[in-house]
């Protein structure tokens, strides 16, 4: 029993490090042809047009008063939202040293997160997601007690469900609303590669709590323990030891590193895949029913 545990987690960790390389050299490629463009849009901007200087105090303000109303609508309509305005992103300098200034923090509310999770139940994404990790634990014939073909499927399809409804509502409802934490991603505002990458790394560590400072990410590593405790009540007999347990435990902090990582780098992906992809991708990518806080 202790030789399959030893060989599952090497498994494990060698299928995360090969993500992990392909996630750092996207990342990199993204990144890089994002802060070129930025710098190559940023200069034109900047040099203003001859028609416009006869009145060039009044579109200030109006620019100025849009800016601000702006920020008021964004902050009314996506309040209670998971994704958090990329105003620091590195290709938007221009706009993100003016956005800055209008915004200010507001938590969410207890009754916004179990919104948030009611939310995410029904996603798309999230059966998606489900649906896509039983088809791999099926292929790597993970928990083999569960059999095979339609009724081995269905049961793995149940387990992944349960993982991912039974965090998020641990995490992102209850702890953060009992320990008073934001469970929302915020970017960073730094410009190098290894920064922001450093920066989403140990959001795994650190988080903001309902008062908009930094905090130990209590929220994290207690819902990420509970959920690896309570998957010893549907997981197979095999698989309900301390070792087993500690091992999904630490595969979720990796899990949801990764995951920090991407939404860090995401804006840079979208517009490195924006720039090379076919009209044709770019118009079925934007009719793809997954909805915005859900996508990574």
């Amino acid at each position: 029993m202790s030789l399959r545990g030893h060989l599952s987690r090497r498994l494990f960790r060698q299928k995360l490090g090969a993500k992990s390389r392909v996630l750092l050299i996207s990342i990199s490629l993204a990144t890089t042809q994002g802060l070129a463009q930025g710098q190559q849009l940023s200069e034109p901007r900047q040099t203003p047009s001859a028609p416009s200087v006869a009145a060039p105090e009044k579109s200030r303000e109006n620019e100025t008063a849009s800016l601000e109303h702006g920020s008021v609508d964004q902050k009314a309509s996506s309040s209670c939202s998971l994704k958090v305005p990329d105003i620091d992103s590195p290709a938007n300098t221009k706009v993100s040293t003016m956005s800055k200034e209008s915004f200010i923090y507001t938590p969410l509310s207890a009754h916004c997160k179990f919104h948030l999770f009611v939310k995410q139940t029904y996603s798309p994404y999230t059966f998606a997601s489900a649906a896509f990790e039983a088809t791999w634990a099926q292929a790597t014939v993970q928990w083999p007690q569960y059999g095979d073909g339609m009724a081995g499927f269905g049961k793995r399809f149940g387990a992944t469900l349960a993982d991912t409804e039974s965090r998020r509502f641990i995490q992102t409802f209850a702890l953060s609303t009992i320990l008073h934490q934001d469970p929302r991603y915020f970017p960073s505002a730094k410009r190098t590669l290894i920064s922001r990458a450093w920066y989403a790394a140990i959001r795994v560590v650190v988080t903001k709590n309902d008062d908009g400072r930094s905090t130990f990410n209590s929220s994290e590593f207690l819902g990420a323990l509970f959920t690896s405790a309570l998957q010893n009540s549907y997981y197979p007999r095999h698989y309900r030891t301390f070792d087993n347990t500690m091992s999904r435990f630490e595969g979720a902090l990796s899990s949801d590193a990764i995951t920090y990582l991407l939404r860090e780098f995401t804006p840079d992906l979208k517009r490195l895949f924006r720039i090379h992809a076919p009209k044709t991708v770019q118009k079925i990518e934007e009719k793809l029913p997954i909805p915005a806080d859900d996508k990574p």
